[in-house]
C-alpha cells in the first residue's frame, strides 16, 4: 500500500491481448503510463495457455521497464488464475490487475500467492503492486470501502459490462448515451472507496476508440471529480488521456497563486482572492493540483 499522503501516479493504463505480440510490442513502445497485458477478456479459454507463455517471454524479453509492465489475471474464484500467476512471475511484472475482486480478502490472498511466487523466483519481496477491479459483481458494490491497508494495493478501477452482466441488465447507458445510475454509483463508489484506501482511482474504459473528443471530455470531468487515470483500450486513446491527467499551464498557476497567497499569510485561515474567498481546503486541492503537475 502507499504510505501516507502517497498515490499511485500513472495517468493512462493501456491493455494489450497476452495472445498477440504484435499488439504487446506495440504498446509498451507508446507512451502509455502503465502497459496491461490482458489474460482475461481478450483471451479465449482455448488461448489462454499459449497467453500466458507469450506474457512471460516478453516480459523476460523487456529489460529496465518492469515497472510499467502489467498483467491483468483472470479472477480468483475461476479455473485460470494460479496458472496465470505461475506462468507470468518468472518475467517479474511491475504490478497485476486483480478483476472481479469481491472485497479486500481477495487482495490479501493474492497478496498471499504473490509472496510466494516472488520467493521461488527471486523477485524483490512486495515489488508487485496491485491495482483491483472493484464493482463487477454485484456484492461487490457493498465492499468498496473496505480496501484500506489491503497489501500491495496502489489503485482501484471500476466495471461496467460486467456488472451490467451481473445485474441481468440488457443495457447500462441511458438514451442519451450516459451510464443510467446504478453505474454512475459504481464509479462514485470506486472513487470514495480509493480515497479512503489513500490509493489511485482510476476510470473505467471508452469502448468507442474513435470518439477522441468524446473521451477527452470525459476524462477531464472525472479528473475533476478526483480520477487520477483512466483504462484505455486502443493506442489513440493514450495521449488524450495522458493530456486530460496533465494540469494545463492556466491550472497551475491558478494554483500557485493560492499557494502563495497563504505562503505570504501563514496565519490566515480564509483570504480574499479576486472577489472571491478561499480558505484551507483551497489551499490543500492547490497544493494536491501542484503535485500532480509535479511542481509541489
Amino acid at each position: 500500500m502507499a504510505s501516507q499522503g502517497e498515490v499511485f501516479s500513472a495517468r493512462s493504463w493501456l491493455f494489450a491481448p497476452g495472445d498477440s505480440d504484435k499488439k504487446m510490442e506495440k504498446a509498451a513502445a507508446g507512451p502509455a503510463d502503465i502497459v496491461i497485458f490482458d489474460l482475461e477478456d481478450a483471451v479465449a479459454p482455448s488461448e489462454k495457455p499459449k497467453a500466458r507463455a507469450m506474457v512471460r517471454e516478453f516480459l523476460q524479453s523487456q529489460a529496465g521497464c518492469h515497472e510499467r509492465l502489467w498483467v491483468r489475471i483472470n479472477p480468483l474464484d475461476g479455473p485460470y488464475a494460479v496458472d496465470d500467476l505461475t506462468a507470468i512471475m518468472p518475467g517479474r511484472p511491475g504490478g497485476v490487475m486483480l478483476p472481479k475482486a469481491y472485497g479486500r480478502q481477495d487482495v490479501e490472498r493474492l497478496d498471499n500467492y504473490l509472496t510466494a511466487l516472488e520467493a521461488a523466483f527471486g523477485a524483490e519481496q512486495g515489488s508487485t503492486k496491485v491495482i483491483a477491479l472493484v464493482t463487477e459483481t454485484a456484492e461487490a458494490m457493498f465492499t468498496t470501502g473496505d480496501y484500506k491497508g489491503a497489501p500491495r494495493l496502489v489503485a482501484m478501477t471500476w466495471g461496467a459490462e460486467d456488472l451490467a452482466d451481473a445485474l441481468g441488465a440488457s443495457e447500462n447507458r441511458g438514451p442519451d448515451g450516459g451510464y443510467g445510475f446504478t453505474y454512475e454509483l459504481a464509479r462514485s463508489l470506486c472513487l470514495i472507496g480509493a480515497a479512503s484506501a489513500g490509493v489511485a482511482p482510476i476510470e473505467t474504459i471508452q469502448g468507442d476508440f474513435r470518439d477522441l473528443e468524446g473521451l477527452r471530455k470525459r476524462a477531464e470531468k472525472v479528473r475533476r471529480d478526483g480520477y487520477r487515470g483512466m483504462l484505455a483500450i486502443h493506442p489513440a486513446q493514450v495521449d488524450v488521456i495522458n493530456a486530460a491527467f496533465t494540469p494545463s499551464e492556466e491550472e497551475v498557476a491558478a494554483a500557485q497563486e493560492i499557494v502563495d497567497l497563504f505562503a505570504a499569510n501563514p496565519g490566515a485561515g480564509t483570504i480574499g482572492l479576486k472577489g472571491a474567498m478561499v480558505d484551507r481546503p483551497h489551499l490543500a486541492r492547490a497544493q494536491a493540483l501542484l503535485k500532480l503537475a509535479g511542481r509541489g
